[in-house]
């Protein structure tokens, strides 16, 4: 694909380019030997990943390997049975997931479900985070300043809408939208919050390969306005265009990591995916 050849001219969104606060020089995001039982079953097993701001990893591996079950405890769904998990220098394992997106982290799923009977804009205004007039004191004494900031979440879902090309859709229910176009708006919802990192799982899954490129666009200018991204894909053009670090997983652990180009070729990789190494 001629992506980066062909990118479209639509801006990113404001708050997207405006300058981040200086980011640390340390890593964004950490698991520290994490592990995840069900019972006697290991799902994942002592892992432990990096993820430098300004950065895009990607996280491959067979299907059942436990990858989607590690994005589950990065994202705060389900804890870790052992192990840490740091973002932005503070410990994350005890804390519930609806805390992970003010602390600059969201996520995405491999299966989008946006609610099918409220508009694209609706959905997308459900990504904002510590909303003031979701409090009731807030409403008795703050009218006018709730009603200024709603004005402006109404203006920035309108801009991600707009970015991710579905803003002719805004007042559409988002039922009519092909599982495509509705991993698009499920980009523009987490991007509400304004997240410094983002989990991706299967962004290419069951997606066109025209809306693909323009994922695959999307992706490329927010990572290159700041965002960090950690990929779960099998779509090895994707991985290739966009990922510079690859870690494998199988069968519960991480079976290696590195340059994509490398990690790719090897031949434990090949043997996790096909079941046998090629000479």
């Amino acid at each position: 694909m001629q992506i980066y050849a062909e990118m479209k001219e639509q801006p990113l969104p404001h708050q997207q380019l405006q300058q981040r606060p200086t980011q640390p020089a340390g890593p964004l995001l950490q698991a520290l030997g994490l592990s995840k039982h069900f019972g006697g079953t290991i799902a994942v097993n002592h892992v432990s990943l990096t993820v430098m701001p300004g950065t895009i990893v990607g996280l491959v591996g067979p299907n059942g390997a436990g990858k989607t079950t590690l994005f589950d405890m990065l994202a705060g769904v389900a804890p870790p049975t052992a192990g840490r998990i740091v973002l932005n220098g503070q410990e994350q394992q005890q804390r519930a997931a609806h805390t992970r997106p003010t602390q600059g982290l969201a996520r995405t799923f491999q299966i989008p479900r946006p609610f099918s009977t409220l508009t694209l804009l609706d959905n997308v205004l459900l990504g904002r985070q510590q909303q003031r007039g979701e409090r009731l004191l807030a409403n008795l004494w703050a009218r006018r300043r709730i009603a200024r900031e709603e004005g402006a979440a109404r203006e920035r879902a309108h801009e991600l809408l707009e970015f991710v090309e579905l803003a002719p859709l805004a007042e559409q229910p988002a039922g009519v939208l092909s599982g495509g176009q509705r991993k698009l708006l499920e980009l523009a919802r987490v991007l509400m919050a304004n997240p410094r990192i983002i989990l991706l799982d299967e962004p290419a899954a069951g997606v066109n390969p025209h809306l693909l490129e323009k994922l695959i666009d999307r992706i490329a200018r927010l990572n290159q306005a700041g965002t960090s991204f950690l990929i779960i894909e099998h779509n090895m053009d994707l991985i290739m265009q966009l990922c510079r670090h690859v870690l494998v997983m199988a069968t519960g652990r991480l079976l290696c990591e590195g340059e994509a180009h490398t990690v790719l070729r090897d031949p434990r990789v090949i043997d996790a995916y096909l079941g046998t190494t090629t000479p």
